[in-house]
């Protein structure tokens, strides 16, 4: 701003530049996030559909990809633009935002301690749901595979769980080839084995359950995730405290970036009147009004 005189104040280059650079990696990450499910979502006819995003009963792993997309994308947006462009109100937004985010990762946090068994059940209801949907949505089906090669369990609380799904429960009416059995993913891995056998849990729970355990996880995905949780809690809360503390980091330096453009504002001493420059229409009345 030419011609413009500040009092001792100024706003670090270093601070604009560190949350400009952090930034602009969440902003691409999240444009990242939210063009794969785009696609994904192309790729399942979702896009020339809408209605359909509603037709599944259990989640659509797509969704995780959206909304985490869809947050990082403006934080990093607001968090890049308002420091490169010293815009406070962009730079607030970006603060308020994580802030708020921070304060439900803290209830959620606080939440899920006190209300451990709502929290049991509400898993085991979520997880139920999704066995039902199970082949109503490929990506939903490789996200309930992933989680019980993972976890080497089958369903919330047993391989019966299965029966909420109708090509795997053990009704006289089914039809299925599937009927009586489980998904791959339930089945104990053989070493020697390099090809998945994606039929070993045929008929598996109709054998007795001494059997089962020979071929299957009997082992729910509820307990096993609660027994993950208990071996890798200092793992788990060490990522939680690494993640509040760069979220108030972050907060911290919009506010102080804030707050030095605020006092340079403040500090602005406009330019003596000799040094302004006129229109040239009103030179004559500026000579008679000095004069």
């Amino acid at each position: 701003m030419s011609g413009n005189h500040y009092k001792g104040h100024e706003v670090s280059c270093c601070i604009k530049y560190f949350i400009f650079g952090f930034n602009i990696l969440f902003w691409l990450l999240g444009m990242a996030l939210v063009g794969i499910g785009l696609w994904a979502w192309s790729e399942k006819g979702v896009l020339s559909n809408i209605s359909s995003i509603t037709d599944l009963g259990g989640l659509d792993p797509v969704w995780l990809f959206m909304v985490v997309g869809g947050v990082m994308f403006i934080l990093g947006f607001a968090g890049c633009i308002g420091a490169l462009r010293e815009n406070t109100f962009l730079l607030k937004f970006f603060s308020v935002f994580l802030g708020i985010i921070f304060f439900l990762e803290l209830t959620t946090g606080i939440l899920a301690f006190v209300f451990k068994d709502w929290i049991k059940d509400q898993l085991n209801l979520f997880i139920n749901n999704n066995i039902r949907a199970y082949r109503d949505d490929i990506d939903l089906q490789n996200l309930i595979d992933f989680t019980q090669e993972y976890w080497e369990c089958c369903g919330a609380f047993g391989a019966d769980d299965w029966n909420l799904n109708i090509y795997f429960n053990c009704t006289d009416g089914n039809p299925s080839r599937e009927k009586c059995g489980v998904p791959f993913s339930c089945c104990t891995k053989d070493p020697a084995e390099d090809v998945i056998n994606t039929q070993c849990g045929y008929d598996i729970r109709a054998k007795p359950d001494s059997e089962q355990k020979d071929y299957i996880n009997v082992k729910g995905c509820v307990p096993q995730f609660e027994k993950w949780l208990q071996d890798n809690l200092t793992l788990v809360a060490g990522i939680f405290i690494g993640v509040a503390l760069l979220q108030i980091f972050g907060i911290c330096l919009a506010q102080n970036l804030v707050s030095d453009i605020e006092a340079v504002r403040a500090s602005w001493v406009p330019p003596p009147l000799s040094m302004r420059r006129l229109p040239p229409h009103s030179s004559k009345k500026a000579s008679a009004y000095y004069s």
